[in-house]
């Protein structure tokens, strides 16, 4: 019997050692051999292309220039890709490919050739986000379609001074531009321009916030100052993706050209400008 027994434990300690050993080769491996493998950067969610000029009025310059510090480091902190560029002949040909929005920091395309390519992204469905002297003229008839149909400002008819904040209140509220903005606010520092049209009576424009009554009288200078009436401050045409802010003037030491505010000094209008870009890029 003991060596029955003996034999019949044989097979079974060669069937135990066999699940041992199995099981250990089913046991993962750990340490720094077994790490997973960093994931993979993901990709940027949109592309930004600013276009400027900085070469004309140093509070305009001073914007661009500080506008091309904070855009980057927008774009870094929320998943985007932001570029500069002073050739406005981008906008012609193919310099758009792949740009999900488009930025006029100071300035707005002169060639005919530049302003057709611009007026063909936008029909085509690209995104547009202008700034302050964007929107400048005192000849909306040398382009009808940029400024009367998609601006729908017509030409600049009259400015505060000095720069100064603007206590703004929002409308249409419901639009993604305007997420998380309360219902007034406190701009920063910019030179305010009205308009020769009356955008409330153009059916696509949509403004998002204007001049609150509070803010009245607006300006330092009395005779360059507004005492009174509605003053959009931005907009959108629910015709094109796009989107204008009035802001985009520092004040200044003209005497020795230095900024004396930046246009990024308020968050709520800042988150103003990232719902915008996000809005634009996504639709």
């Amino acid at each position: 019997m003991p060596t029955k027994t003996r034999l019949a434990q044989g097979p079974l300690r060669l069937f135990l050692l066999l699940a041992v050993l199995l099981g250990l080769a089913a046991v993962p491996a750990t340490g720094p051999a077994a790490s997973a493998a960093p994931a993979a950067k993901k990709a940027a969610d949109f592309k930004v292309l600013g276009f400027y000029s900085g070469t004309w009025d140093a509070a305009h310059i001073n914007f661009v220039q500080e506008a091309n510090k904070w855009f980057p480091q927008t774009a870094a902190a929320n998943n985007f890709t932001y570029e500069s560029t002073n050739n406005w002949n981008r906008l012609t040909g193919s310099g758009l490919q792949g740009v999900d929005v488009v930025l006029f920091l100071d300035d707005l395309p002169q060639s005919a050739a530049q302003r057709s390519g611009f007026e063909q992204y936008m029909r085509n469905g690209g995104g547009w986000m202008g700034f302050h002297v964007a929107a400048f003229t005192t000849g909306a008839s040398s382009w009808p379609w940029y400024h009367n149909t998609f601006l729908g400002s017509g030409n600049f008819k009259s400015n505060t001074w000095g720069p100064t904040t603007a206590k703004l209140k929002t409308e249409n509220t419901s639009h993604p531009a305007l997420a998380g903005i309360p219902s007034t606010f406190t701009s920063s520092v910019s030179e305010w321009y009205s308009w020769s049209n009356n955008l409330r009576s153009n059916p696509n424009i949509k403004v998002l916030a204007s001049v609150d009554q509070s803010s009245f009288p607006l300006g330092t200078d009395p005779n360059q100052s507004w005492y009174s009436g509605d003053y959009p401050i931005l907009w959108t045409n629910s015709g094109y993706k796009m989107l204008y802010a009035n802001f985009g003037h520092n004040a200044m030491d003209y005497n020795t050209n230095t900024g004396l505010s930046s246009t990024f000094d308020s968050a709520t209008q800042n988150r103003f400008v990232i719902n915008g870009l996000k809005w634009l890029a996504a639709q």
